[in-house]
């Protein structure tokens, strides 16, 4: 049987085999609609021998018009497919007839099979190799950018002096840029810009209690303020290698996040996390491992001013270690007992002075063990209670008897989050900052009083990368001394990422 398309794939033969083959025919470009002899052969093979499924439906759309590729496509499919079956199968071989037009059809579009055939090859290939390559590097550059106005108000400083505390407002900034990249898919090396210009209340206040917690004055100059990569060992074990800023709360887990971050959690340096992590920052190494689904065992080493020749990694006498197991029985609570162990280095930036310097300034060789334990749990999903206590034990191993004296701290913590849209958050902190219960070179170095953190903040978004969060927090009896009036400090916090 002769027909006009038959006479058309002839012309294009002849047309391709011609001085001209750099021309692609008008007959190959032609579609191939529903009346044509290819199309309604290919439609009965799809019929009698079902090997070409169709649409997602299960339905074939035997009545639309389709490019020559588009059939030389389904073609393609039913060709393997009959041929597999004709060689399997010896009970229904394929009919004589339909291997006849199999063959014609397989003259017919010889061009666009052949062609389709090199894609797949070549897509094959690529995909072959990027397979072995699996992961190929990307770097995401992440920013933010903190305007904070600030003030503190009281009467006189709670270091003794007698000088007055200047009630003025401030207006500081901070700003990170943060590069990531990851080489493998399951790591990431973390490269942190930064640059501050937000006083320290400390100095206005007489006590490093009325910290802010994203504070530092360096006068916006730009440093490198972290350097860091993270990768897997096993799906169940990660290791944490740092050279710069790394600290010991980077290498732990944390029970209550919603108030550790800098950017978008408690106002103060105290309500961000328990002191007993904040002994100590430089180089470091961590190791995360998971035991079961539910418990989670993390070791961490930070060295300070590891980078100095005098003191390296493992000669350096100043540096904080830390062990954590942290216990996870459900989504809504969380538990974790922490142990770490400094040297020179147990001054959390967050209790009274004496805290800082129980020994009176005639030692240089303090090697302190703190405990900790914090716990979490959310009541609803608007209700979220916290919980964290901490003691420091310090001791003077250059001092006759080696003195020890024992610092304590607690907090309590309640978080309200999407109060009043969504993504919101309102935080207290109830709490006392490190305080030194006994000690053993004298009563004189002990804090005699109690100093309370009193502290409340609500974070609200503008948009996905503006959010506002005004905040307060009181100091009590400041320096744990009744004498000194308290101190408040209050925050405008507006936070811009991008």
């Amino acid at each position: 049987m002769t027909t006009d398309i038959d006479s058309n794939y002839s012309r294009s033969k002849e047309l391709t085999n011609s001085d001209m083959n750099t021309v692609t025919p008008v007959s190959q470009l032609a579609d191939v609609s529903p009346d044509d002899w290819a199309f309604q052969a290919l439609r009965s093979l799809i019929d009698r021998y079902g090997c070409l499924s169709g649409y997602p439906n299960n339905t074939y759309r035997g009545n639309q018009t389709l490019t020559r590729y588009e059939f030389a496509t389904g073609l393609k499919a039913c060709l393997d497919y009959i041929y597999e079956q004709n060689i399997n199968s010896t009970t229904n071989p394929v009919a004589e007839t339909d291997l006849k037009t199999l063959q014609r059809l397989q003259q017919n579009f010889s061009t666009e099979l052949n062609l389709i055939s090199e894609r797949v090859y070549s897509l094959e290939k690529r995909t072959t190799q990027l397979e072995s390559q699996q992961f190929s590097p990307t770097t995401e550059l992440e920013g933010e950018v903190i305007l904070a106005f600030s003030g503190v108000q009281g009467t006189k400083k709670a270091d003794g002096s007698g000088e007055p505390i200047d009630n003025n407002l401030t207006f500081g900034n901070r700003f990170r840029l943060t590069l990531e990249t990851s080489f493998t898919g399951k790591d990431r090396l973390q490269i942190r810009l930064q640059g501050r210009d937000i006083p320290e209340f400390a100095e206005a206040t007489g006590t490093q209690m009325a910290n802010l917690g994203f504070d530092g004055k360096d006068d916006n100059e730009v440093e490198l303020d972290e350097l860091e990569y993270r990768f897997l060992v096993t799906p169940q074990t990660q290791v944490s290698l740092g050279t710069v800023g790394i600290g010991l709360g980077d290498l732990i887990p944390t029970v209550n996040p919603l108030f550790s971050g800098s950017g978008d959690g408690s106002i103060s340096t105290f309500g961000r996390e328990n002191p007993i992590r904040r002994q100590g920052e430089g180089a470091g190494i961590g190791i995360s491992q998971n035991l079961g689904e539910s418990v989670n065992l993390s070791l961490g080493y930070v060295a300070i001013d590891a980078n100095e020749a005098d003191n390296g990694i493992l000669g350096n006498d100043t540096y904080a270690a830390i062990a954590q197991l942290t216990w996870q029985p459900s989504d809504i609570a969380s538990l974790s007992f922490t142990y770490t162990r400094s040297s020179n280095s147990f001054n959390t930036g967050t209790g009274s002075e004496l805290t800082s310097d129980p020994f009176n300034r005639e030692t240089e060789d303090v090697t302190a063990n703190s405990f900790a334990a914090e716990a979490s749990i959310r009541v609803n999903p608007g209700f979220i209670l916290g919980g964290r206590v901490g003691l420091i034990q310090a001791q003077a191993k250059d001092l006759p008897n080696q003195p020890n004296a024992n610092i304590f701290t607690w907090a309590m913590l309640l978080a309200l989050p999407d109060f009043g849209q969504e993504d919101s958050l309102v935080g207290i902190v109830i709490g006392q900052p490190p305080k030194i219960l006994n000690n053993e070179l004298g009563a004189d170095f002990e804090d005699r009083d109690t100093a309370l953190h009193l502290e409340t903040f609500y974070r609200f978004p503008l948009n996905d990368d503006i959010s506002i969060t005004p905040g307060l927090f009181v100091i009590t009896n400041p320096e744990h001394n009744d004498d000194n009036d308290a101190i408040y400090v209050g925050t405008i916090r507006v936070t811009l990422t991008f």
